[in-house]
């Protein structure tokens, strides 16, 4: 096994960017009786503002408390937010636990409600396949008709069989899928790469933004999603590493709450409703 390498101006992104204090959201609600199945809200001041649901990264294993700066951030740009916690490797989570929840995220908190399904690093993962969920055996716990309205995936790990491969994160992907005897098979429900390569869309838009100099995640995960996804959206930030997509105010953020507006943009019309409401438990 190799060390990872990285630069200086990706360590100190790094540092920098992770070492934000967290910010405490206004509203707080729950989608489950678990005590991981909760969320921050930081509705915005702007009446019919679109939603944005964020699903939050650290190779499904850290807690979403990371991304709450960037949560905030998005509201005073004009976004209700919502950021969901859900069970995670390491702990309660992984497969399948992982996956019920970001499934029962996606069918409940929204609300009936046009929304940017966004998600950040292995966020980015769970986002692409909620928006490939209608592609798995309708005999499959997760296959759904009910699809995001868009999915905005931000450095996303798209290949779990190149995640493993390469070791990233000291064997997360393994740990998300119960080791090497479970892999292959449960990887088949639940990698965006080999859902869609039959398919060649999920028939949800879909952007795919990244920084030029990430050294987080290969590039390689990148350029082989959108060689198989036919119509998929891709936005390439040069000088750009993986973290300053997520920090408020930088170059990389203000290009993601811009992309966020041009796929609200062509949100159906209809009448918005409050992005905090609490939903039932199902």
């Amino acid at each position: 096994m190799t060390s990872r390498v990285i630069s200086a101006f990706a360590a100190e992104e790094e540092q920098r960017v992770l070492s934000l204090k967290p910010v405490l959201a206004p509203v707080h609600g729950r989608y489950g009786d678990h005590p991981h199945q909760v969320y921050d809200a930081w509705p915005s001041d702007t009446p019919g503002a679109p939603l944005v649901i964020l699903l939050h990264g650290g190779y499904w294993r850290y807690d979403r408390m990371h991304l709450t700066p960037f949560a905030a951030y998005l509201a005073e740009q004009g976004f209700d937010v919502l950021l969901p916690g859900f069970r995670r490797s390491g702990g309660a989570g992984g497969y399948p636990e992982t996956f019920d929840d970001v499934a029962r995220i996606v069918d409940t908190l929204p609300q009936g409600r046009p929304y940017v399904l966004a998600g950040h690093c292995s966020g980015g993962h769970l986002a692409l396949w909620c928006a490939a969920r209608g592609l798995l055996p309708a005999g499959s716990r997760w296959h759904t008709r009910t699809l995001p309205t868009g999915v905005l995936a931000l450095a996303p790990l798209t290949d779990l069989a190149a995640t493993r491969r390469d070791d990233l994160s000291n064997g997360a992907a393994l740990q998300l899928l119960g080791g090497a005897e479970h892999f292959e098979e449960r990887m088949a429900e639940v990698d965006p790469l080999t859902l869609l390569r039959d398919a060649g869309t999920t028939g949800v838009p879909t952007v795919l933004l990244h920084g030029a100099a990430d050294e987080e995640v290969p590039l390689s995960q990148f350029t082989d999603y959108a060689a198989v996804h036919r119509d998929l959206t891709t936005v390439v930030l040069p000088g750009t590493g993986h973290y300053t997509l997520i920090e408020p105010g930088a170059p990389g953020a203000r290009a993601v709450a811009d992309t966020l507006r041009e796929m609200a943009a062509s949100f159906p019309a209809r009448c918005p409703g409050p992005a905090h409401e609490e939903p039932a438990h199902r």
